[in-house]
């Protein structure tokens, strides 16, 4: 009789604990259940087991796909995966978890305009990571130097700006700011400050135009007007020149774009125009024998192209002969080289063939009366 009534018992506080356990989840605190603070929890935890194992198993896959290619963009992705895509779904993780809560008016606004903050944030991260691998596609495709990177390095900073400054009044806008009524009250002071940067604005559209239809890029040796020199720096306002005497020239950008530059860089060939005079005694012979021994003197010289030999008219106190050639090479001091070397064999011909050059003379005739 004793046995039966002691099991009830233990039924019946198996059954009031079990009571007791439900009675403290459906308790309230801050305006949810202790049951949704479990399930917030547990999803929290779940969401983050799941970024954490499918998408590193995904970015590894990914990795060893990207070291077989040849191509960047592969690991251009794995990058913006790593370094954006991660940090984004974890924080979304914890967004997720909180929204389930029901939260007052105040918190959960402020939970939203985070969340807003934080797809601005990384959105706009992207699109500078395309912007910035974009240029150095650019770049690599044109075989640009070392020193043309850090000269282009300005201008990324001035969009990469520009890109975080509209996505801030993107995301003011989204919040309920009213961008436009800020606008509109800077706008009289960026008419006056436009007016005042008038020419600082010039100069920094001269600096695209320079960079992306490039006329000259640094190491170019180029002359604009009386002055001439070797480009060292090209800035977002100035561009600076190495000129042969030594001093540095600074232009502004806007003068190098209006102005007639000449590039001896890009010169394939410099063709050469030189003329020489022999004496009015110089016999017939020896004139027709002239434009065949400079000819010969030239096509023996290394890296020239012979063009033409003529005797070209009578001077004052010379019979002047005429050269054109060409250099096949745009360096200066090749061409000064070369000149130096076919005047030399000239030189050297002329002796042996008794064909002296003129130098300037005045015959005077005087006249007994």
């Amino acid at each position: 009789m004793v046995g039966p009534p002691s099991c009830v018992s233990v039924q019946d506080g198996f059954f009031m604990e079990g009571k007791m356990n439900l009675k403290i989840l459906e308790q309230v605190f801050f305006g949810n259940r202790v049951l949704d603070y479990g399930i917030a929890l547990l999803t929290l935890f779940l969401s983050l087991l799941f970024v954490k194992v499918v998408i590193w198993a995904f970015i590894k896959r990914l990795k060893k796909f990207a070291e077989k290619t040849v191509t960047t963009f592969d690991d251009f992705l794995v990058t913006i995966i790593e370094k954006v895509v991660l940090p984004g779904l974890y924080l979304s993780c914890f967004y997720l978890s909180v929204k389930i809560l029901n939260l007052p008016p105040e918190i959960d606004g402020v939970a939203n305009a985070l969340q807003l903050v934080v797809i601005t944030f990384f959105a706009t991260r992207v699109i500078v990571m395309l912007v910035g691998y974009s240029l150095n596609v650019y770049l690599t495709s044109r075989q640009e130097d070392s020193a043309m990177v850090r000269t282009l390095d300005g201008m990324l900073k001035v969009v990469k700006f520009l890109i975080w400054a509209m996505a801030a009044i993107i995301l003011l806008d989204n919040l309920g700011y009213k961008v436009s009524t800020i606008i509109a009250g800077l706008g009289i002071g960026g008419i006056a400050v436009a007016v005042a940067a008038q020419a600082l604005l010039k100069d920094f559209f001269s600096y695209f135009s320079i960079i992306f239809d490039r006329p000259f890029k640094l190491g170019d040796f180029i002359i604009i007007g009386d002055f001439m020199g070797t480009v060292e720096y090209i800035g977002i306002k100035t561009t600076r020149i190495r000129s042969l005497g030594g001093e540095q020239v600074i232009f502004s950008n806007t003068d190098l774009t209006d102005s007639r530059v000449r590039n001896y860089k890009l010169m394939e060939k410099r063709r050469i125009l030189f003329s020489i005079g022999v004496t009015y005694q110089t016999s017939f012979r020896q004139l027709k024998e002239i434009p065949k021994i400079i000819e010969n003197i030239i096509k023996n010289t290394k890296d020239t192209a012979f063009d033409r030999a003529h005797f070209f008219r009578y001077g004052d106190f010379s019979l002047i002969f005429e050269i054109v050639y060409f250099i096949l090479s745009p360096d200066y001091n090749k061409y000064m080289d070369i000149q130096q070397e076919i005047n030399f064999a000239i030189k050297e011909e002329f002796d042996k063939r008794n064909i002296e050059f003129a130098y300037p003379t005045q015959t005077v005739y005087l006249q007994k009366t």
